[in-house]
């Protein structure tokens, strides 16, 4: 499958719960998209209503940190008024440890994982809760001094 299909697959979503049920059928939370493998990371809103991923029980943004900036984000809407985010691509490869857990989440319900050894595996949201803090660090290759370089040169 190419990127392109699996952010327009999004916008079928009505609910979160639809959003969340198309990420799972596409194989979130790893995803194998144009040959190479990704993390899936979405948040925006339904109508107000928030949601997220989290990483080891971490909102997502603040777990990749400056890795997001080295991470492909395309925007999507979906059928209903005012709904829609980003959906996210962090590459595998640059994901430094074996073990971890994803969450997408609203602020009732949520699908969780746990990632270990390149495999996805549903889990409950009790045994989420259980292993958050049993996890090692998560840790993503950040950007190397001279790319932030490059980047301060560019943005000045």
């Amino acid at each position: 499958m190419k990127v392109e299909g699996f952010v327009a697959s999004l916008k079928n979503a009505e609910t979160i719960g639809e959003l969340f049920k198309i990420l799972q059928e596409k194989g979130a939370p790893l995803v194998e998209l144009d040959g190479q493998r990704f993390l899936i990371v979405v948040e925006g809103d339904f109508e107000g209503r928030r949601f997220w991923t989290e990483i080891n029980g971490e909102k997502a943004n603040q777990a990749l940190g400056d890795a997001m900036l080295n991470s492909s984000s395309f925007p999507f809407k979906c059928k209903r008024p005012y709904t829609g985010g980003n959906v996210i691509f962090v590459n595998f490869d640059d994901i430094e440890v074996e073990k971890f857990l994803v969450a997408y989440r609203d602020p009732d319900y949520g699908i969780f994982y746990l990632v270990e050894n390149g495999e996805a595996k549903e889990i409950t949201g009790e045994e989420y809760e259980e292993l958050k803090d049993k996890m090692p660090e998560f840790k993503i290759k950040s950007m190397s001094e001279e790319q932030m370089d490059m980047m301060g040169a560019f943005f000045g």
